[in-house]
């Protein structure tokens, strides 16, 4: 993958070159080239305001049946760490990340933070060079396709918030959660976890991180309570 590559995939031509590849200069490279004086820090902070007002601009026009609530857990599940890495790993940004040796051999280019930050850098360069309309055509193409799955599976609900609702009001005791089993490289993990209320287990599930385990575990209880 190269920086035109890159660009002919994403149908966007930068002006600024330079802004372009400063969106992939991981903090940890600046004290391997000390002729680079700027990470990709700066954009990524401007990307994630970007990324913010941009999906909630989309799902105010999308559904305007939602109530505040609704469209603030929708946009989390939209732009949460794993959903932004999903879209990274997708257009191969690791391949283009400047990064310390240390990084490289510790899995840097497949951690799913750090490609979450690439993508919001990567969007906020998008934006000083070609303005908010294109970066808004690029999160239309590449992450609100997302929007229908979450909505359809229910996946913007907290589970445990409402399991813990649902058990309280019968035993007054909160549920717990236990992982059973962990498989993987420490940047890909996946996470096997059970949750149970007195020792008696109301459901299991995994996920790519132990949030995301327990969201898992806690809906499938929900289901088999009838809640969902």
């Amino acid at each position: 993958m190269t920086f035109d590559e890159l660009q002919k995939q994403i149908d966007i031509t930068f002006g600024d070159q330079n802004l372009l590849s400063e969106a992939f200069i991981h903090r940890s490279y600046l004290n391997e080239a000390r002729n680079i004086k700027e990470s990709n820090e700066r954009l990524e902070f401007l990307g994630d305001a970007v990324l913010s007002l941009l999906t909630s601009h989309f799902l105010y026009q999308t559904y305007p049946e939602f109530p505040e609530g609704t469209l603030t857990n929708i946009r989390s599940g939209l732009v949460k760490t794993t959903s932004l890495a999903t879209v990274a790993q997708s257009l191969n940004l690791g391949e283009l990340l400047f990064l310390s040796h240390g990084e490289e051999e510790s899995g840097g280019r497949k951690n799913a933070s750090l490609l979450a930050d690439t993508f919001e850098a990567l969007l906020g360069a998008i934006y000083l060079d070609q303005g908010l309309e294109v970066a808004g055509k690029f999160l239309q193409t590449y992450l609100f396709t997302k929007t229908r799955d979450i909505v359809e599976h229910k996946t913007y609900i907290d589970f445990k918030s409402l399991l813990q609702e649902v058990i309280q009001e019968e035993s007054r005791v909160s549920p717990t959660y236990r992982v059973t089993k962990s498989e993987g490289p420490d940047h890909a993990k996946t996470f096997w976890v059970e949750v149970l209320s007195m020792e008696r287990k109301l459901g299991e599930g995994m996920g790519k991180s132990k949030q995301e385990a327990e969201q898992a575990a806690a809906a499938q209880a929900l289901e088999k309570m009838g809640k969902i």
